[in-house]
């Protein structure tokens, strides 16, 4: 009878190995890490508009730095490692944002190509080094692969995880559910006896809308279906515990196995390919069950409960964006008067500010500006979700530009002219 190690053979090289051993801290820590991802990226993305461009940027340059000095290390360090895991969660949430957000792309379109990328990866890795397996990050070379496979799985994940908020308009309580049910289920195959390495993967993708959710669910308000925490207050609480744990893992060394290190053998055990193969068809009918529940959920009437977060949401797969004129056309048509006639407003105010010289009243106004659209959005956005779009994506650039270092007052005008014609000031 053909038989495979079962996972508890896998640590047998722990001690060399440049990642933790893959108990319980691992996986509470890498939840924490995913929640941070998300409610932090949107607290410096949104809440101090900074722009999702230039924080995808600013993250992009930290993580490469501090990559570098976690595969500088010789052996695994805790606080190196994971500091690692949170820029990569960040950072892979934000490049799934930009296209999403900035270029318009369909979260399905995401979300395969992620899935095609992250293919590719795992068939370049495999082919030089013949395995993909986390214990066996002993190398540069793998070590390399591994934190790409980690950065495509935070993109992915969050694409998977949007999509299926967007498909099923489920709120962030009940969102959370689905991948922890999926985990829930991952776990006991592995358990069971399925592939060790294909187990783990599944679960690390799906920790990421797990993570996201959770810090959906604690930042937005009662109103939206969170705890109104704040996107601020819950990635300050989140990055508490993650510290905590990496202090608790550094002196305890919890995280290491030694006992399988010193013996290969040590708690091992044989898993017949029968086993194996049920294990494998258990995962690909959840896997197909979930595929049913979406596309029965996303059959009945729902909006998207991605109306209520801060980046801007996608209609539907099909939605097309509106031209300038069908955007003007739009607010008029279907936008309150009163809202409109506020926004109007505050553009006409920058604008004039802007042209008097007044950059600190243009900078106030343009807080005012924000915070108005913030007020309104989940109004704005029913009424017509393909106007609201087209708004937050010209109100990005007034933000950006009125907030710059060094104001640029043609490029100020550019931005404030584009976004008071949409609105239709006279």
């Amino acid at each position: 009878m053909t038989s495979f190690a079962a996972p508890g053979a896998q640590t047998a090289r722990q001690l060399l190995s440049k990642v933790p051993a893959i108990t319980v801290w691992f996986w509470i820590i890498k939840i924490l890490c995913t929640t941070v991802g998300e409610s932090f990226a949107d607290y410096i993305n949104l809440a101090l508009g900074v722009g999702l461009l230039a924080t995808a940027g600013i993250f992009t340059v930290v993580t490469a730095a501090v990559l570098a000095l976690q595969m500088s290390r010789r052996q695994y360090h805790p606080g190196f490692y994971w500091l690692t895991v949170v820029l990569m969660s960040i950072t892979g949430t934000l490049y799934t944002d930009i296209l999403t957000d900035q270029a318009g792309v369909p979260l399905w379109v995401s979300s395969a190509l992620f899935a095609v990328v992250l293919a590719i990866v795992f068939a370049i890795w495999f082919s030089r080094e013949r395995t993909l397996s986390i214990h066996s990050i002993v190398s540069v070379p793998r070590e390399a692969f591994y934190w790409l496979t980690v950065l495509v799985t935070f993109a992915l994940g969050t694409a998977l995880g949007d999509w299926t908020l967007e498909l099923t308009g489920w709120g962030p309580g009940v969102s959370i559910l689905l991948p922890l049910a999926l985990i829930a289920v991952t776990a006991a195959l592995w358990r069971f006896g399925a592939n060790p390495v294909l187990t783990f993967w599944v679960a690390y993708i799906l920790t990421r809308p797990l993570g996201a959710n959770t810090g959906d669910w604690l930042g937005l308000t009662p109103a939206e279906g969170g705890l109104g925490l704040g996107t601020f207050t819950t990635s300050i609480i989140f990055l508490a515990l993650i510290l905590a744990t990496v202090v608790y893992l550094s002196i305890s060394r919890a995280d290491v196995d030694r006992a399988a290190a010193a013996d290969p053998r040590a708690d091992s055990r044989s898993v017949s390919m029968k086993r194996r193969r049920r294990a494998h068809l258990i995962l690909g009918a959840a896997a197909l069950a979930t595929i049913a529940l979406l596309v029965t959920t996303a059959s009945l009437p729902h909006e998207s409960s991605l109306a209520a977060e801060g980046s801007a949401p996608s209609c539907s797969a099909s939605s097309t964006p509106l031209t300038p004129s069908e955007a003007q056309a739009a607010v008029t048509a279907n936008y309150p008067a009163s809202n409109v006639i506020e926004l109007q407003g505050i553009v006409t105010d920058t604008l004039s500010l802007v042209t008097q010289g007044d950059q600190a009243g243009a900078a106030s106004r343009a807080t005012d500006l924000e915070t108005t659209w913030d007020d309104n959005q989940a109004t704005l956005n029913a009424a017509d979700c393909r106007a609201w779009t087209f708004l937050d994506q010209q109100i990005d650039p007034v933000l950006k530009s009125v907030r710059a270092g060094t104001p640029d007052p043609a490029t100020e005008t550019r931005a404030l002219k584009q976004l008071s014609t949409t609105l239709g000031t006279s």
